[in-house]
């Protein structure tokens, strides 16, 4: 069974995106950088909903991404990606597959049969489904000291409880903090 770990950056007050679905309240220097850097080296599937793919896919394939960030833009552009949407009939960004059926049986298959470990960049709604269905075997939150006054919730939806154990933590000098938790039990 190949595992599946998620990756989201999270507000204080527990928000994954701001009131216009963004991120820029992220702190991303270079401690941040080089660990997202480390985390591309684990050559996973990247696993994308269908709003954070057209934002990943609108950036890293840019000149700009290029410039500003040479060596993750390379990485994310080579690693194998899958896209989950009803909707997108072809994807754009190289080495992207995309899921249109049932997704619950699809990622079941995909870590029974997929050949290489799972991660969810993001994605807050497929992550909280895939997190209401057990799929989901490492949670690691990336917490920025800010908090916003609105926003969209970490796992909102999940219908039940989710009891996690820590696992690990690291501190970044920006005050990021950085909580991996498993399920309990696993």
């Amino acid at each position: 069974m190949h595992p599946l770990s998620s990756f989201t950056f999270l507000t204080l007050n527990g928000f994954y995106q701001g009131s216009k679905g963004d991120t820029s309240w992220h702190r991303h220097g270079e401690e941040e950088s080089a660990y997202a850097l480390e985390g591309l080296q684990t050559d996973s599937l990247l696993l994308f909903g269908r709003k954070t793919y057209d934002m990943m896919a609108g950036f890293w394939p840019t000149a700009q991404a290029a410039t500003l960030m040479p060596e993750m833009a390379r990485g994310m552009n080579a690693a194998d990606k899958m896209v989950v949407s009803r909707s997108l009939r072809q994807a754009s960004w190289q080495n992207t597959r995309i899921v249109q059926g049932d997704l619950i049986p699809a990622i079941r298959d995909l870590k029974a049969h997929g050949g290489k470990p799972i991660t969810v960049l993001g994605s807050g709604q497929l992550l909280a489904q895939l997190a209401a269905a057990g799929l989901v075997d490492t949670f690691q939150v990336m917490i920025d000291p800010v908090a916003l006054g609105v926003g969209t919730p970490f796992l909102q939806g999940i219908g039940h409880s989710l009891d996690l154990q820590l696992s690990g933590h690291r501190i970044f000098s920006s005050g990021v903090v950085l909580l991996t938790y498993v399920p309990s039990g696993i």
